[in-house]
């Protein structure tokens, strides 16, 4: 085969694979568009919200951006701002917009960051370590709401308790993460319970390395935190403990009551949903989930549909233009191929 042939090759997989994931992604919002409908139906019950939580909510939203830019820093080894909040607003933008958007922006806010001065590797590294450790962030949430619920939480407190709960759950996050980041026994132990309880299945092969392979993903993480490794699991923490929190203030501006332990589970379910690749930033999926994990939660009808409506204006829908403007803002510094000296290490 000659050289020319690869590119075409590959260029062909490409597009077929493009196909298939938009006819996927076609399907999916087909079965999920009567449950859509009924859902945006209820867009104009917004107005009914306390403003003063939806604007708690749009804080912590904000401030869920800036730990995630934090943590790409430390892993980017760049002590700008700018470059990292305008590359991951502009990608996290586009890979809203295209089904499977999670490759879309890492390879759009890539282009960004290394336009922007910061060196190809060190891009290509800390934009790894920095989506592990905040992957791993999230799959850590369902562990510790479990025990609470078994618990049998009450929602006497109503959502003070659960800003509690919350809060400890995100305490112990960070403290499992810095023991998996310096202790090889509980990372390991958690590998090999993965690869018992898939032993049975055609997936044992698979994971039959998975205690290693956890512990060498760890060692990438650590070597890119350094010496600010601290600084780097508060923010992976942050990350989504601060969206935790937007959804609990929208909770609020509806008025509801809610267990809990429930809550925290039914925040890791929606997260989870948005990595469905089948629809752009799990539109559909993570809707009709997270109001129906609410409801399980305790909230009403109503205001579980509200509440996931308001959650989602300030987790997906907003970002959406935001990232428009800091692609200008970023275009108008680094203009077409213009360098920086973002890659100064911080």
């Amino acid at each position: 085969m000659s050289d020319s042939a690869v590119p075409a090759q590959r260029s062909a997989w490409w597009w077929t694979f493009r196909a298939v994931l938009l006819l996927l992604s076609g399907v999916s919002l087909y079965l999920l568009w009567p449950s859509l409908v009924a859902l945006f139906s209820s867009w104009p019950q917004l107005k009914t919200l306390k403003p003063q939580w939806f604007a708690a909510a749009l804080f912590f939203e904000a401030m869920s951006f800036v730990s995630l830019w934090e943590v790409q820093r430390i892993t980017l080894r760049t002590p700008s701002w700018f470059a990292v909040a305008t590359s991951q607003l502009a990608g996290n933008a586009m890979g809203s917009l295209v089904p499977g958007g999670g490759a879309t922006a890492g390879a759009f806010a890539y282009r960004l960051l290394v336009r922007a001065g910061v060196n190809p590797s060190t891009v290509a590294s800390g934009m790894t370590a920095s989506l592990l450790v905040t992957t791993s962030a999230v799959l850590g949430l369902p562990v510790l709401a479990i025990p609470a619920i078994i618990g049998g939480t009450a929602a006497a407190g109503g959502l003070v308790q659960t800003a509690y709960i919350g809060a400890a759950a995100f305490v112990l996050l960070a403290a499992g993460g810095a023991a998996a980041l310096f202790w090889d026994a509980p990372l390991a132990a958690a590998g090999r319970a993965v690869r018992w309880a898939l032993g049975r299945t055609r997936k044992a092969e698979a994971v039959a390395d998975l205690p290693e392979r956890l512990l060498r993903m760890r060692d990438e993480v650590r070597v890119a935190f350094g010496a600010r490794w601290k600084s780097g699991i508060a923010g992976a923490v942050g990350k989504c403990g601060f969206d935790y929190l937007a959804l609990v203030c929208c909770l609020a501006a509806v008025g509801s009551r809610p267990d809990p332990a429930l809550v925290l589970l039914a925040y890791a379910a929606g997260a989870l949903l948005a990595f469905i690749p089948l629809t752009p930033g799990g539109l559909g999926f993570v809707e009709t989930g997270l109001t129906g994990m609410l409801a399980l939660a305790g909230v009403g009808a109503q205001a579980a549909t509200v509440s996931t409506l308001a959650y989602r204006l300030v987790s997906f829908w907003l970002p959406l233009p935001i990232g428009g403007v800091a692609l200008l803002l970023y275009r108008r510094r680094y203009g077409a191929g213009a360098t920086s000296t973002a890659s100064t290490a911080p």
